[in-house]
C-alpha cells in the first residue's frame, strides 16, 4: 500500500496533456501489451486518486467525525447527560 505512496504525491490532481514522445509503442494488430493492460485496469481502480484501502480510512474517519460531533451536540442542546 506505501510502495506507490511518494508517486502518487508527486503527481498532480489534475491530469496534465500526454506526451507523445514517452509513449509505448502499439502493436500494428491493434492489440495490447501486458503492461498496457496492467496500467489500463490500475488507472481505473483509483477514485478521487485513491485505492480502495484509503478511501475506506477516509470514510471510517469521517463517520467518526459525525458520531463525535453529534454527541457533542447533544451534551450542548441538553438532550443527553452524563447523570
Amino acid at each position: 500500500m506505501f510502495d506507490n505512496l511518494r508517486d502518487s504525491a508527486d503527481s498532480s490532481f489534475y491530469e496534465e496533456e500526454p506526451n507523445d514522445l514517452y509513449k509505448e509503442p502499439v502493436p500494428a494488430n491493434g492489440t495490447r501489451t501486458k503492461s498496457a493492460a496492467k496500467k489500463q485496469r490500475s488507472n481505473n481502480a483509483l477514485i478521487l486518486g485513491m485505492t480502495a484501502q484509503q478511501r475506506f480510512i477516509v470514510s471510517l474517519m469521517l463517520m467518526f467525525t459525525v458520531c463525535i460531533m453529534g454527541t457533542l451536540v447533544m451534551f450542548v442542546l441538553g438532550k443527553m447527560s452524563l447523570f
